[in-house]
């Protein structure tokens, strides 16, 4: 349970924001809580109706003690599914139940393959649409409860960027692109993306060919297909960044964490926009660190791995709490899994635990499969 992992949490490092640099693009090649145990009935034990019969007793059950959470630990899971890659997206469904699997690269081999992985079942299933959009790696995805699975922009070599908007319906298995007109972003690979409170996607930053990065921000309207610009046109903003993330705090602000500039492998600053302007979160925070997984939880967003300013690979869990400037770590039980980038993290609330897929170390892409306890 979350109160048990910040039990096992640990100093918090501070690391000082780094700006300017480029994000060349890498070369081709949604807890359950704990039951409290209910206690016997009483009971009355009476004495015989009699002059001299004892004061009668009454015996109290002692209540159960309320059982220990889960611990928070890693282990594998071995099951067959989708070959090796990082870059690519996995989506959970509205229900909690399916995750979605799109597209990522490895080497120079480009995905437009679509699984669908179970998570009652623990099991992964190819589909097999009909028409697909272009293969790509580092686009994002969401999901829009009347729509299915949402995709968004992503590369596919190194001239071929995108900025459309393409939706799965698992109903129906149909890939089919979306209308978009007004002020369409910059093709880009490594942005951000997530549903705002207002219903429309919301995406920040990321990068394109000739090494050209954004700071800029935008909305997707899905009753309108239309796209506007939200980049505030006054005061600080996050400088120009790919390979980071994006989310919305249960306080209604956008947050942007981390990634990585011209010059600079991987940033560590965060950031919210709130009342459409953006101002950095004070405090201290992970690592720097870029392409990292990361998982909404209920109170906060998980953050694990990805690549570190040295260019190494981290293999480090922590929860970035919303409202708050404070950076939990977290330390599962176990062996964890080899540090990696470009993997991909989701959040079984129903389950009360994680699962990450993928990514890629110095020795290549990577195909396993890894539940996270405890959550």
């Amino acid at each position: 349970m979350l109160g048990g992992m910040r039990r096992r949490s640990v100093s918090i490092v501070a690391c000082l924001a780094l700006v300017l640099g480029a994000c060349a693009a890498p070369p081709p090649e949604d807890v359950p809580s704990d039951v409290a145990a209910s206690a016997d009935p009483v009971s009355t034990a009476s004495a015989a109706s009699s002059p001299t019969s004892e004061p009668s007793e009454t015996a109290t059950a002692t209540p159960e003690p309320e059982p220990e959470p889960e611990p928070l630990a890693w282990a594998r899971l071995d099951v067959a599914g989708p070959a090796a890659r990082e870059d690519h997206t996995w989506t959970l469904d509205a229900a909690g139940e399916v995750a979605y699997l799109f597209g990522g690269r490895d080497g120079a081999t480009t995905f437009d393959d679509t699984w669908a992985f179970n998570l009652r079942d623990e099991n992964w299933t190819r589909l097999t649409p009909a028409a697909a959009p272009p293969g790509r790696f580092g686009h994002e995805a969401v999901w829009v409860d009347a729509l299915g699975l949402v995709v968004f922009a992503g590369q596919a070599d190194p001239d071929s960027f995108f900025n459309d908007l393409w939706t799965y319906d698992p109903s129906t298995n149909v890939w089919s692109e979306l209308p978009a007109q007004g002020a369409l972003p910059t093709p880009r690979y490594g942005s951000c993306a997530a549903i705002g409170p207002d219903g429309r996607l919301w995406i920040s930053h990321g990068f394109t060919q000739d090494q050209v990065r954004f700071s800029d921000t935008a909305a997707y309207d899905f009753e309108t297909d239309t796209w506007t610009d939200e980049t505030p046109s006054d005061g600080a903003r996050p400088v120009e960044r790919c390979l980071h993330g994006c989310w919305w705090t249960e306080d209604g602000d956008l947050a942007l964490y981390a990634g990585q500039t011209t010059g600079v492998t991987a940033l560590d600053d965060r950031w919210i926009m709130r009342d459409g302007a953006w101002s950095p979160v004070e405090g201290a925070l992970p690592p720097a660190r870029n392409l990292y997984a990361r998982a909404r939880h209920a109170t906060g967003t998980i953050v694990l791995g990805g690549q570190a300013l040295d260019g190494g690979y981290l293999a480090d869990l922590w929860l970035l709490e919303d409202g708050t400037t404070e950076s939990v770590s977290l330390e599962p039980a176990g062996e964890p899994p080899p540090g990696r980038a470009g993997a991909e993290l989701i959040v079984d609330a129903d389950g009360g635990r994680g699962l990450m897929f993928g990514g890629r170390t110095d020795d290549g892409t990577l195909d396993d499969l890894w539940i996270l306890t405890g959550l």
